[in-house]
């Protein structure tokens, strides 16, 4: 896993390195969103382990989202995440800088495993949420009616940006923007995406770049799934503990016996 920090909302508060462990966050002595201890009543934790990072929402605490979507018990994070907790911003970003230029092995086409057609960037946030754009073509993003990726914002530029893929990477090229993307939680203008990188447009469009796993290694998306609100799977949540077929057959004992105890009143 990717070593990932947490950064706050207000400069005075360093990044926080995310080792595995539990992180809880709460309202420090000065009222502002700093790490504390779990006597000191965080409203949110941190769960870090080697398959990622877990949100955790401490009971009774409400107000929570991760890039807009409420968050009531858990939820799984991603790299470039914003995370909102009593109405500050706190951002998961990565400790690895991105990368403006594809490595020269990614750029000749020679590996068909990394010319693999399947790299595909997936909405997880905006209007595209959702729906996936395939990169066997380069991709437009921008305000202007023929773009691929068409953002409607006023401000947002025509010709924003434009994605493609270099053998098993994908480049993003910015076109003239005005502000740049955001790519892991970080402002730039032209990146090097790899499987389970996110690229921000205009603070709340938001895709991930999925690939599928190479044998022996696991696809960004595997290790970093769209976040979601923890569901109750107990068997009362489910409607009963009993399969449908046992269902069927207690029934049929149950007319069984009642059809023998007639009988024998019957007598």
């Amino acid at each position: 896993m990717t070593a990932l920090k947490l950064r706050f909302p207000t400069p005075d508060e360093p990044e926080l390195p995310l080792d595995i462990g539990v992180h809880g966050i709460g309202r420090g002595r000065t009222g502002a969103l700093a790490p504390v201890a779990d006597d000191g009543e965080p409203s949110v934790r941190f769960c870090v382990d080697r398959r990622g990072v877990w949100l955790t929402v401490a009971e009774g605490v409400q107000g929570v989202h991760v890039n807009g979507r409420q968050v009531r018990r858990m939820a799984m994070l991603r790299t470039g995440d914003a995370i909102f907790v009593d109405g500050h911003e706190l951002r998961l970003v990565s400790t690895t800088p991105v990368s403006g230029h594809v490595p020269a092995d990614h750029g000749d086409g020679a590996d068909d495993m990394d010319a693999d057609p399947r790299i595909v960037l997936r909405g997880v946030g905006g209007r595209y949420h959702g729906r996936s754009f395939t990169l066997d073509r380069p991709r437009l993003v921008g305000r202007h009616a023929d773009a691929d990726i068409r953002i409607d914002e006023p401000g947002f530029a025509d010709r924003h940006a434009r994605l493609e893929r270099v053998g098993g990477a994908v480049q993003l090229t910015d076109l003239g923007s005005a502000d740049g993307s955001v790519v892991n939680g970080e402002p730039t203008r032209d990146a090097v995406l790899q499987a389970g990188d996110q690229i921000v447009f205009d603070a709340h469009h938001r895709f991930v770049v999925e690939a599928p796993a190479r044998p022996g290694h696991s696809a960004g998306y595997d290790r970093t799934p769209e976040p979601q609100p923890l569901v109750d799977e107990s068997p009362e949540r489910r409607g009963g503990g009993l399969p449908l077929p046992w269902l069927l057959l207690a029934a049929v004992v149950l007319a069984g016996l009642l059809s023998a105890l007639l009988l024998f009143g019957a007598a």
